[in-house]
């Protein structure tokens, strides 16, 4: 029998050693992270109004990204390839990713099911109508910390307003970012690009002296893609959704992980806390055609 394939890189068994869940996690993983789609995820990636995408730009900085479509927008014609029919807009971080062998990635989430999976992979096709990627690493992630909210594609036609370059954060950004429930973030490795999500009560990321911002991790799947990628490359890239008016806040940084007791028990339930030094953002006005029920707490 074939010795069944470690998905981990040393990043994340470092974190997992120092959790003492690396005998655990050698033997989950090779079950829950595969090299291929199951069908059901296929089906669920085809539900979607919206895609959620990790990039790094040529300097190696990560970025997230959401694209949006009508339902069916994204499709699997095989297990081991996914289709996204949309072009990602033409002045973003992501478009001057878009090209063949460029790693990718990428998330499905939906929020009024707490349904929630990932897939990892390089891109095959790149055009002008959208992209194709190949699956390298496929699973789900379980439903915490997910707010309950439904998204609907409405297809506005009229141009997306063009992205605006911020130095630093500024009063609308750093209020967006404290009233906060939902986030994503992109981190890279060596080896590719994933994308995850975070979620908690308004206001559990704070924005500290300089603009550092502060997020909590607490206890998840103990697979640690994101900090494990992070120990490696620091630098991160952060996606907040203004879910009223559309708008979008793409955030760079370099990242530091805390361990530190005390400074975790000003955080109650976190395992540790990530701190991120802002290194620039990107306000995008209505950069996101979808409306949005009412949030369950």
């Amino acid at each position: 029998m074939d010795t069944p394939r470690d998905p981990f890189h040393d990043g994340e068994r470092a974190l997992q050693a120092r959790a003492g869940m690396q005998a655990r996690m050698a033997e989950i993983g090779p079950r829950a992270i595969r090299d291929h789609m199951p069908d059901q995820h296929r089906d669920f990636f085809a539900q979607l109004p919206f895609l959620v995408v990790g990039s790094v730009d040529a300097d190696g900085q990560p970025w997230a990204s959401v694209l949006s479509g009508p339902p069916g927008f994204v499709q699997s014609p095989d297990p081991h390839t996914l289709r996204v029919a949309t072009p990602a807009p033409a002045d973003s971080p992501l478009a001057r990713h878009l090209r063949v062998g460029a790693p990718l990635g990428l998330l499905g989430i939906q929020p009024h099911t707490r349904r929630r999976n990932r897939m990892n992979g390089s891109v095959t096709r790149a055009s002008a109508a959208g992209f194709d990627v190949e699956v390298e690493q496929s699973f789900g992630n379980c439903p915490k910390y997910i707010r309950t909210r439904e998204a609907f594609y409405f297809g506005d036609d009229a141009p997306a307003a063009p992205a605006q370059p911020l130095a630093a954060l500024d009063d609308a950004a750093r209020a967006l970012i404290r009233r906060a429930d939902t986030l994503f973030i992109a981190s890279a490795h060596a080896a590719g690009v994933d994308v995850s999500h975070r979620g908690g009560e308004p206001g559990f990321v704070t924005v500290g002296p300089d603009d550092r911002l502060t997020l909590p991790d607490y206890v998840g799947n103990f697979f640690f893609n994101t900090l494990g990628n992070l120990l490696l490359e620091p630098r991160a890239g952060l996606l907040f959704i203004d879910f009223d008016s559309g708008d979008l806040l793409q955030v760079s940084g370099r990242t530091h992980i805390v361990h530190d007791n005390a400074a975790l028990a000003v955080h109650p339930g976190a395992q540790r806390l990530l701190t991120i030094a802002v290194t620039g953002a990107l306000r995008v006005p209505g950069g996101l055609p979808l409306l949005w029920s009412t949030t369950d707490p």
